[in-house]
């Protein structure tokens, strides 16, 4: 299905991500090396910092639009004991011949003030449904990478630690690059739909350059580019632009708001889309990198 690979110079990232939705649920599973919501990593670059040291996983659960659970640790090691498998603290990705599956063994982060460190133990089963995509240079120029891996997929989401168990429609996909994400991309807005028929990615980059699109059905994975792409916009409370349209009826839910990110998500009968805003050239403020530390646990000091 794939195989990991790491990205090794200072600056560089790679990240895994993982949304399944189901009902009223919603689950988000990201495996990052070089986390690019780091901000030990975003000051440690001035001194060379390395991808292997800032590692991170996370994990969040929404029911019905509020989310239910927050898991970001960072780790200052990450092992791969074989070209299918990452591990990440007590957490593992793993590829099979057709599947992936991950563990999340870690514990709540506490700026959630009804959860201060909570074991979790998340288990993911995925299979995909439709062909995967070659890889896409989201710039022409710049070093960013897109692959939809597994657009079209089902999987089956374990809470073992709070007896909480879901099938549905999930989205797989993988993003690299070689040089700090606000350097020389500021940022994107991405939005992906779920329907009976097809998964549908609509990948905006923040430059002069078009934006991304991919079908994917059960036979074929097609994808197109766009010059003009508009999308209507509103402002969050941190002065964010957010889609106020994912493409489905109705104004979407903002399920996650931060000065430099954003997810939005939005249901219209058998349909579902999930978006997301991120400003990395905001990220690497001093103020907003302080108030990131809130967000994040260190794995490494417990």
């Amino acid at each position: 299905m794939n195989h990991i690979e790491l990205p090794t110079t200072s600056g560089a990232y790679r990240w895994y991500y993982v949304d399944v939705s189901s009902g009223d649920f919603t689950a988000v599973f990201i495996f990052m090396v070089g986390s690019i919501f780091s901000a030990r990593y975003s000051m440690a670059l001035k001194k060379g910092g390395l991808p292997r040291e800032h590692a991170a996983v996370n994990f969040a659960l929404y029911e019905k639009g509020v989310r239910t659970m927050w898991v970001l640790t960072e780790y200052g090691t990450v092992k791969t004991p074989d070209s299918k498998t990452l591990q990440i603290g007590n957490s593992e990705l793993t590829y099979g011949a057709n599947t992936l599956t991950a563990i999340i063994r870690d514990k709540t982060t506490p700026f959630l003030m009804t959860q201060w460190g909570e074991p979790t133990h998340v288990e993911l089963e995925l299979t995909p449904e439709g062909p995967s995509h070659d890889e896409v240079v989201l710039v022409p120029g710049l070093s960013h990478r897109w692959r939809p891996i597994a657009a079209r997929s089902k999987a089956t989401v374990r809470v073992k630690s709070h007896q909480l168990e879901f099938t549905g429609h999930a989205y797989h996909d993988g993003n690299h690059g070689q040089v700090p994400l606000g350097s020389d991309l500021r940022g994107w807005d991405w939005a992906r739909t779920q329907s009976p028929d097809a998964t549908t990615i609509a990948y905006r980059p923040w430059a002069d350059a078009p934006s991304h699109h991919v079908r994917v059905d059960a036979t074929r994975a097609a994808a197109s580019v766009s010059t003009a792409d508009p999308v209507p916009t509103v402002r969050s409370t941190w002065g964010l632009r957010v889609p106020s349209t994912l493409g489905v009826t109705g104004l979407p839910t903002l399920i996650e708001s931060s000065p430099f990110y954003a997810r939005l998500e939005a249901r219209e009968g058998s349909h579902h889309a999930l978006g997301e805003v991120a400003d990395f050239a905001r990220f690497h403020s001093r103020s907003v990198r302080w108030m990131a530390n809130f967000r994040t646990r260190s794995g490494d000091a417990t």
